[in-house]
């Protein structure tokens, strides 16, 4: 008979090589004895050595009763044995045998009568220490109680990574019953899991017997089939006790409500450091443009794909907002920002220009009312009252808007505009934690922009004033090229002290006067107005510098805190002469054809408004082609570099050709100003010509 005839089709082989046997017998050191039917013992295992303590040698031949059993014992286990050789049946029970070294053991047995070919009749004793016994019955009854009460999904996948048994537990979460189970793969039954990554691990672990612990698996099963879950699943290598790879085992627990903690806490986190980011990102400035990308910068792409931020062009205008209710909004867009490049972005108004918006609109009901606006789900209907016209509200369609959140920006009482967020990508709606989120921005945010605003309202005001006061357009000298500049501080609240004129004086004579009023915004403008003035009156009685200046002094008595530097200087052509005097006023510059740039040492002077200290006046001669430069300080002075180390840059800069004033004026700023200009300046340029006219006769002093 072949080997194919041997078996069935269908039928189970017996494969030695592939099917190892398993470990339970040698775990538990079963001993097998064979006694004939007088009680001689006639087989021997190697476990019943270990067991009982006897070689083959000493047992073979003996009477088991007699070598194994006390005396007290013995009658009894003859008529057991008479019992189970007398076809009674086969006889388990726990028994005392004593060992070769005299010490006694409870032995767990299993007796049954055997009968040969010949008909002759023999005991099979198969035993066990008790204890042994005892021990690994405790481990599976735990192990079988664990798995069928633990509220951990347990799963057994053979090396195929087919399940081989389950329990209860497992059974809820993936909602299919343990005869659905068995016998498949995680492909076949949880369609709606990533069953490669999944399979993935458990070869890995099969391959390497490293296991793989809290291994997250995000997905739907049976048991829940309209919300994902969250699980940590561990996966182990099982092995038998001879290291033969049984399959995997996986522990499985639903972290869903834990996961979601945890991303609540740290979307709380998020939230917490988007606000404490806010206090000092957002205002760095007083600059209301400024002020207004940095909150967009804030909330994309943490709390929306994309922001604007829009300001009611009532509140740029200082004019009362419209009433609750009536008419539309007239809106100026500050600053538009989005995390990617997105169709939404055309349908946003360009920064700077104004934009309509109806009575309708979610965003004119936001700043009429002063209420947040929120559309968790935004439907085709909303978006017509979401954007500007239909074309915007198309853009919106077609970029897939389907959340939107407006928020007020309002400072002391007051509307000043709206922050506009909506989502595209992120798939989570708006929500009443993302409202009160953007709500704080939104209030912080329109404080910054309040301040901004008034501050450059102050700065228009102090510039208007400032421009009114200074020349427009300083009267032509015979004789002299003039030019001059004044550029304003960066910040509003740092306009306003500086001024330069130019004076006519009797005889062909020309005033020269730059000054600098300490303070800053609409007070020092006014102050520098009420200085100006005085010092034309007094130009115009023909005096001495040092004698303008004390007049000067004498009259800032009757102005509150007015502390201010001047230079003044007296052109005279008629006398070949400059007359200069300083309040307290950085050094003018002479430049003379053939030598080097030189700032005049003159008597300093005190600043006006300290006291009643007489002023020099400094007599030098004038030439053809000379160039006189007035200053204040803004020009030369920074916060990082010595006064000095300025002045020498200015010099140098005044060494290299330059041709008419005008040009020479642009380089100097150019060159010396800084950006944010945290200083007016005041820059006055006067070159002697080279054939200067006569004078006519004055009747003032030589």
């Amino acid at each position: 008979m072949s080997a194919s005839e041997s078996f069935p089709a269908g039928a189970g082989r017996v494969r030695f090589a592939s099917s190892p046997p398993g470990g339970l017998l040698d775990l538990l050191n079963v001993a097998a004895v064979v006694l004939d039917a007088d009680g001689r013992i006639v087989l021997w295992s190697p476990q019943a050595e270990a067991l009982f303590g006897y070689s083959a040698g000493e047992a073979l031949g003996q009477y088991a009763g007699r070598l194994m059993v006390h005396e007290e014992h013995l009658e009894q286990i003859l008529e057991l044995f008479a019992q189970v050789m007398g076809g009674s049946g086969s006889w388990a029970g726990v028994f005392p045998i004593r060992r070769k070294d005299g010490s006694t053991r409870l032995v767990e047995f299993r007796n049954m009568r055997l009968l040969d070919d010949r008909n002759d009749l023999y005991a099979l004793g198969l035993a066990s220490d008790q204890a042994t016994v005892r021990r690994v019955e405790r481990d599976v009854a735990l192990c079988t109680g664990l798995v069928s009460q633990s509220p951990i999904g347990l799963v057994v996948m053979d090396t195929d990574l087919r399940y081989v048994t389950c329990n209860p537990a497992l059974e809820r979460i993936d909602g299919l019953t343990a005869e659905e189970l068995v016998g498949r793969r995680v492909r076949d039954v949880l369609p709606h899991l990533d069953h490669k990554a999944i399979e993935l691990s458990m070869r890995q672990v099969l391959a390497t017997g490293v296991p793989i612990l809290d291994q997250e698996i995000v997905g739907r099963t049976f048991a829940d089939p309209d919300h994902e879950h969250v699980w940590s699943v561990s996966t182990f290598r099982l092995e038998d006790p001879m290291g033969k790879v049984l399959g995997v085992a996986k522990s499985i627990v639903d972290v869903t409500d834990r996961h979601r903690m945890a991303a609540e806490a740290h979307h709380a986190r998020q939230r917490l450091a988007l606000i404490a980011d806010a206090s000092v990102l957002i205002g760095t400035t007083l600059d209301l443009d400024r002020t207004a990308h940095e909150l967009a910068d804030i909330v994309v792409p943490d709390l929306a794909d994309v922001a604007a931020v829009d300001i009611l062009d009532s509140a740029l205008e200082r004019r009362s907002p419209p009433r609750p209710a009536r008419g539309a909004s007239l809106f100026r867009a500050l600053a538009v920002k989005a995390a990617y490049p997105t169709e939404a972005l055309r349908a946003a108004d360009p920064i700077g220009d104004l934009a309509h918006y109806g009575a309708d609109r979610l965003v004119t009901q936001c700043v009429t009312y002063g209420e947040p606006v929120l559309v968790p789900h935004v439907e085709p209907s909303d978006l017509s009252r979401i954007a500007r016209d239909p074309a915007g509200a198309a853009l919106l369609a077609r970029a897939g808007l389907h959340s939107y959140l407006a928020v007020p920006l309002t400072a002391r009482g007051e509307v000043l505009g709206a922050l506009d967020l909506k989502r595209i990508r992120n798939p989570a709606p708006f929500d009443e934690d993302d409202l009160v989120l953007a709500s704080e921005l939104a209030a912080r945010a329109a404080v910054s922009i309040d301040n901004a605003r008034w501050y450059q309202r102050e700065r228009s005001t102090a510039l208007t004033l400032q421009r009114s006061l200074l020349p427009q357009h300083p009267p032509h000298r015979p004789g002299l090229e003039i030019a001059y500049r004044y550029q304003p501080a960066g910040a509003a609240s740092e306009v306003g002290g500086d001024w330069f004129d130019v004076i006519p004086l009797p005889g062909g004579k020309t005033a020269l006067v730059v000054g600098d009023v300490m303070g800053s915004g609409v007070t020092a403008a006014a102050t520098m107005g009420q200085l100006s003035s005085a010092i034309r009156s007094l130009a115009n009685l023909d005096l001495e510098p040092a004698q303008v200046l004390h007049n000067l002094d004498c009259s800032t008595r009757g102005l509150e805190q007015c502390i201010a530097t001047c230079v003044y200087a007296i052109c005279d052509p008629g006398h070949r002469q400059w007359r200069i005097s300083t309040a307290g006023h950085l050094p003018p510059v002479l430049m003379r054809p053939g030598h080097a740039p030189q700032l005049l040492e003159l008597p300093t002077g005190v600043p006006l408004g300290v006291g009643d200290i007489p002023f020099d006046t400094t007599t030098l001669d004038l030439h053809a082609g000379d160039q006189l430069l007035l200053y204040t300080d803004g020009l030369v002075e920074t916060r990082d570099q010595p006064i000095d180390t300025r002045l020498h840059v200015l010099l140098g800069l005044l060494a290299e050709p330059h041709g008419a004033l005008e040009e020479a004026c642009d380089q100097l700023l150019h060159a010396l100003r800084q950006p944010d200009g945290h200083d007016d300046v005041a820059l006055l340029f006067a070159r002697v010509q080279d054939h200067p006219p006569q004078p006519r006769p004055s009747s003032g002093p030589p």
